[in-house]
């Protein structure tokens, strides 16, 4: 990191690197010793604020505590989490992060293009997709019919605001747990990220977002 950061940050062209994650909790290194460098990188300016991606419950408290040791917060924790996949709320790691301050960065908050419900509309359009998406993601049948009563609550609440499955489904991640968690939703077109920046317009109810809450509960 130490020997890559003033590349990185000449490509940038004078933009700061507001957040620097490591990756992946796999490494030759130990977290104390990546957190160390990340704590270097921010007492020299280097960038603003440390975070990780993909740790769990007890390596995200390790590198808190190695963070917290050199004056710094753990900023971020970067996980899957969506309406289909609620597991970060079993496992301890989001009631963690709230206690931390650590944000969560939701990735893949639309399961893959799951909760858009267009392949609950075509099914057809999985033939498409390599064996191990369909695998990893729940693009079976099975599958879109588990999650069909989600969808279609989602279609209907979006008829009220003149919006999209998705924007409400990125709606109810922002907003469920009173801003402790931020979406990065992927995009392939112009077209989608206009509709994704939708979503920050909207605001569901509370009796909406319970709705969605006990429909989603069966992917904890």
């Amino acid at each position: 990191m130490k020997q890559s950061i003033d590349v990185r940050l000449r490509a940038l062209g004078g933009f700061a690197i507001d957040l620097y994650l490591i990756h992946q909790p796999v490494s030759i290194s130990c977290i104390k010793t990546q957190m160390n460098a990340l704590a270097d990188l921010v007492e020299a300016g280097k960038i603003r604020s440390a975070g990780v991606s993909n740790f769990c419950l007890h390596k995200m408290r390790q590198a808190h505590k190695a963070l917290k040791a050199r004056g710094i917060v753990l900023a971020a924790n970067q996980l899957k989490y969506n309406l289909l996949d609620r597991r970060i709320e079993s496992n301890g790691v989001l009631e963690t992060a709230k206690e931390l301050g650590t944000s969560i960065i939701a990735w893949s908050p639309l399961e893959q293009g799951l909760l858009t419900g267009k392949y609950h509309e075509n099914p057809a359009l999985m033939n498409s997709m390599s064996w191990f998406r369909r695998k990893m993601f729940g693009f079976t049948e099975a599958g879109l019919r588990k999650s069909l009563p989600l969808i279609e609550a989602l279609r209907k609440i979006g008829l009220k605001y003149g919006a999209s499955p998705s924007q409400i489904a990125l709606g109810w991640l922002t907003q469920f747990h009173k801003g402790a968690v931020i979406t990065i939703a992927g995009a392939s077109k112009p077209a989608q990220i206009e509709d994704n920046a939708k979503a920050l317009g909207i605001k569901l109810t509370p009796v909406e977002m319970a709705e969605l809450d006990e429909l989603s509960r069966p992917f904890k």
